[in-house]
């Protein structure tokens, strides 16, 4: 029988939503003192060192080759290219802007996920994939008073890229490999490739002051560490299209958080477009009911569950 995610993926979903929310705050704030690659590696190195203390707890699953393969690409496309990627982005760019840009991802993950894990184009999901988008363009007209520029924009759709493909080829490893394993060793890989920014990190970090160094552990450790371990546990057990799409909700909040912590009121269009984001996702997010033809048995097995869930259903829990 299949069963849908209960109460510890939607918390999980509520806490990776949050702290990446944050993430966009905290680079914002950290920026000025440290350069994109290497507070790209001081982060995925905090988030290394947390991670790996966690996974010392739990055994090891040795890879395939081809699970090797998927966890290389996640490590180098998610957490190496697009973190040096919104890091440098965010110097062009305000931080709504960006989290408006960068969350054209799921749209991306959809059809990946749709075309390469077979887990479809649902109608609720489509439908709510576009009243998403149209919520994020508004957060996007709202700060065209920004001065966005053409490399901040391209930043954005290059972060936006490798997250869809990070998630795609995170999926299928998730099936087997254990979700803190998957995350830790992603992080690691995302880690040695940002190295040649280490002689840069070392340079900085001795002039940054201690707010800049405290803002880094953060990123290190909530963002990255803590969220990423929370999204690849619902991933683990929701399609991937379909969590993708929950992220659409972190602009609306980072345009909360702006107003919160930078004193950056937000103006009305700003506030509709992150009322629409929530309508959509509430609409992908939606189960249709799978009602049988007359005349028929009300019980038609558990194909009907999966095509009322969106895609390939959840995987087995492990």
């Amino acid at each position: 029988m299949t069963r849908f995610p209960g109460a510890p993926v939607l918390a999980a979903v509520v806490v990776t939503v949050l702290a990446w929310a944050s993430a966009f705050i905290g680079i914002r704030a950290v920026g000025d003192d440290l350069s994109p690659g290497a507070l790209a590696l001081g982060r995925l190195l905090v988030g290394t060192a947390v991670l790996g203390l966690l996974a010392l707890r739990h055994g090891w699953v040795a890879p395939t080759r081809r699970e090797w393969g998927l966890l290389v690409v996640c490590g180098v496309g998610w957490f190496a290219v697009y973190n040096v990627a919104l890091n440098a982005a965010e110097r062009h760019l305000d931080a709504g802007t960006t989290a408006m840009l960068v969350n054209t991802g799921p749209i991306l993950i959809a059809v990946l996920a749709g075309v390469w894990l077979g887990e479809g184009f649902p109608p609720r999901l489509v439908a709510g994939l576009a009243v998403a988008f149209a919520g994020v363009l508004l957060i996007g007209l709202a700060g065209r008073d920004g001065g966005a520029d053409l490399l901040g924009i391209a930043l954005c759709l290059v972060a936006a890229v490798t997250y869809a493909v990070g998630v795609v080829a995170q999926k299928p490893v998730l099936r087997r490999l254990p979700p803190l394993q998957v995350t830790s060793t992603a992080c690691a890989i995302g880690a040695v490739c940002c190295l040649p920014w280490a002689g840069v990190l070392v340079r900085e970090v001795a002039t940054a002051p201690a707010s800049s160094l405290l803002g880094t552990v953060y990123l290190g450790v909530v963002p990255t560490a803590l969220a990423f371990s929370t999204w690849a546990y619902a991933l683990a057990r929701t399609p991937a299209g379909r969590l993708g799409v929950t992220t659409y909700l972190v602009p609306p909040l980072v345009v909360l958080l702006s107003w919160l912590l930078l004193d950056e009121v937000p103006p009305a269009l700003a506030v509709a477009g992150g009322a629409v984001c929530l309508a959509g996702v509430a609409l992908a997010r939606s189960r249709a009911r799978v009602r049988p033809p007359a005349g028929t048995a009300a019980v038609q097995g558990p194909d009907a569950s999966l095509r009322a869930a969106g895609g390939t259903g959840v995987l087995p829990q492990r």
